[in-house]
This record gives C-alpha cells, sequence and structure tokens, in this order.
C-alpha cells in the first residue's frame, strides 16, 4: 500500500512538471504568433512585449518550481527504494509531505546535540556541512572562520532567489531595519552568497531569508555541523578520537547511530571497530545489498564484500558527533548520492569476543 502511494506521489510531481513545460511553450507560442501578425502598431508592438514577459517570468516560475519538482521526485524515489529494501519502520512517511518552502523546524532538529562553542575549536578556516530545515534553501559550500573566539560563515547557495536574511524569524525580521540585514554577495561564478554568524555549531540557529520572486520573509533553521570539521579543528580534549580515547591496537564493537535520507535506511548496529596506528576504522553494513560505495571526507570506498547487505569499512575521524557521509543507492531509477551522518558512541566500545 506504502509503495503504491509512493508510486502516485512520483507520477503526480511528473504530471506537474509537464504541466508547467506544456504552460510554458503555449505562451511561448503566443508570443511568437503575436510578434509574427506585422507587429507594425504600437498597440501590437506592447502586447508582443507583454507575451514575452509574461513568458520570461513564467519561466522563472517553472526553474524554481522545477527544481523544487525535482528535489521532491528524488525524495520519493528514495523513499519508495528504501522501503522496498523492505526492513524499516515505515512512520516517517509523513516527512517528506512537509511544504519545502515554508520550511518547518523538524526538518533540522538534531537529537542529542551538544552545541559546540568556537572555544572549543583552533582558530582557522574550515569547510563545515550545514543542514537546512529547507530543501529550497540550500547550501552546496560552505567556509566557517574561527577567530578569536567568534565564528562566521561564508554560504554558497544553490540558487539566486534570495536576497538577503535576518538571523532571526521571519517575525522579527519584518518590525527589523535595513541595517540588520545580510545582503547576498555575487562570488566570480555568479553565485550568491552570505556571511552569516554563528553561535555554536550543533545547534539550531533561526534565520530568515527574503525571496525575490514572493518578497516575503521564510523561516529557515541552520545547523552547522562539527562532525564535518577535521579533528585537528578541535582544541586538545574537545574531540574523541581513538587517540584521546587511548584505545589500543585491536578489535572492537561500538554503537552506531544513522540519520538523513528518507528516514528509513538502516545500519547493523553495534558495528565492528577496528583500531590500528591510532586510528580507527568502523565496517558499516547497511539494510540491504543496494549500495555501492560510500564516501568520506570526499574518498569514495569500495564494497569491502560482494555478496549479502552492502558492507564498507570507513575510517572513523571523531567519536560522539555527527560524521557526514555520502552512499550511492542504485535502487532507485538512476544511482543517487544520498547524505547521511552518523554518531559512533564512544561509551559503547568493547573488546571484540
Amino acid at each position: 500500500m506504502l509503495i503504491a502511494l509512493l508510486e502516485v506521489g512520483i507520477l503526480e510531481v511528473k504530471y506537474m512538471k509537464m504541466k508547467l513545460c506544456a504552460l510554458l511553450a503555449a505562451i511561448g507560442l503566443c508570443a511568437g504568433t503575436l510578434s509574427g501578425c506585422g507587429g507594425k502598431t504600437p498597440a501590437a508592438a506592447d502586447t508582443s512585449a507583454a507575451a514575452k514577459s509574461s513568458v520570461g517570468e513564467l519561466a522563472d516560475v517553472e526553474l524554481a518550481e522545477g527544481e523544487l519538482a525535482q528535489e521532491e521526485l528524488a525524495k520519493a524515489e528514495l523513499a519508495k527504494a528504501e522501503l522496498v529494501e523492505g526492513k524499516y519502520d515505515a512512520a516517517p512517511l509523513a516527512k517528506n509531505t512537509q511544504n519545502q518552502e515554508s520550511g518547518s523546524r523538524g526538518d533540522a532538529v538534531k537529537d542529542g546535540m551538544e552545541p559546540v562553542s568556537a572555544d572549543a575549536l583552533k582558530d582557522g578556516v574550515y569547510e563545515v556541512r550545514v543542514d537546512s530545515s529547507s530543501g529550497m534553501f540550500r547550501i552546496t559550500e560552505c567556509e566557517l572562520t574561527v577567530q578569536d573566539g567568534a565564528m562566521s560563515a561564508v554560504m554558497t547557495m544553490s540558487g539566486t532567489g534570495y536576497l538577503k536574511l535576518y538571523m532571526g524569524t521571519g517575525a522579527e525580521a519584518e518590525q527589523a531595519s535595513e541595517a540588520d540585514f545580510i545582503p547576498f554577495v555575487e562570488n566570480a561564478d555568479g553565485e550568491h552568497t552570505f556571511r552569516v554568524p554563528v553561535e555554536a555549531l550543533d545547534k539550531e540557529i533561526n534565520c530568515s531569508a527574503f525571496s525575490r520572486k514572493k518578497e516575503t520573509w521564510y523561516d529557515r533553521v541552520l545547523v552547522f555541523c562539527s562532525g564535518s570539521l577535521p579533528a585537528e579543528a578541535f582544541a586538545d580534549g574537545e574531540a574523541a578520537t581513538a587517540k584521546s580515547l587511548k584505545l589500543e591496537d585491536g578489535s572492537y564493537t561500538v554503537a552506531v547511530r544513522l540519520e538523513g535520507g528518507s528516514g528509513r535506511a538502516a545500519v547493523e548496529t553495534p558495528a565492528a571497530l577496528r583500531i590500528e596506528d591510532g586510528k580507527a576504522f568502523a565496517v558499516i553494513t547497511w539494510g540491504s545489498s543496494n549500495y555501492d560505495y560510500m564516501k568520506v571526507d570526499g574518498e569514495k570506498l569500495d564494497l569491502i564484500s560482494t555478496g549479502g547487505n552492502s558492507s564498507f569499512e570507513i575510517p572513523v575521524r571523531v567519536f560522539d558527533r555527527k560524521m557526514p557521509v555520502i552512499a550511492d543507492t542504485i535502487a532507485m531509477s538512476e544511482p543517487h548520492e544520498v547524505e547521511y551522518t552518523l554518531v559512533f558512541d564512544s561509551t559503547t566500545i568493547k573488546k571484540a569476543e
């Protein structure tokens, strides 16, 4: 039944895209007809210009809504793929129906997070992952600067639909002055970037974005993930690593928690943990055989076995913090890289029997 509902959702998204494209083509045809009727009178010229303007505006709408449709289609297909794998709770299905424009807080909530302040980090510039409560507010790159007990970040956006940000709610932004807003800065590639203050990592931060098209503020929630930083970014004693935990070389087990994707994927826990030369490696075994590679810190990791469910040995850079990983699933209509986070609980580490 759930799979059937997902298939209906996928068809509806595809139909929406087809309808938008058809409407765009129809208006384009009208514009061409008007401009081809001699175009001698001012009235005809004005009508043609208006038609061309409408086409341009509709193209913008189609682009924005097309991106949303594509994202919803990918989510629906991912949910179906993970549901087909058959071993997961179907209850989170409702998460995929949330309005992407409004961006509810639930999308960014991370259970059990302990905020990480600037004092816990060494001064420097680091690449950091940012989770957003809305798929319509996507950060493709982010550079975190830690200096003199404060943090700021330059976020590169996936699109150009937002003109300014306010570090607070949309309601608060409505009452704020222009001096409180953060305008976009266009980088060399024509992308919109915003430099924002970062109160803490692993903490929900309210941020509202002003839409160029809708001319209104939209609430967003951002989480800057400490687990995406290298271990050397942390001040001494602030990051739990194999070295700081004084783990001797050998075989262990450790509890692991997975988040991300559609919410229905799963990994085996506890996981096998190997310590060698002060470095930690864990075997991640998925609940299906539909993953063909993983990526950790940009390094592509291949399967360690060809039979049974997909298994990979990955480096464990840090314990007790969310560590971003990517897994490529082949269960969808096309291979698709999915972002997840893993948390390895250092309090559960035991010698392997």
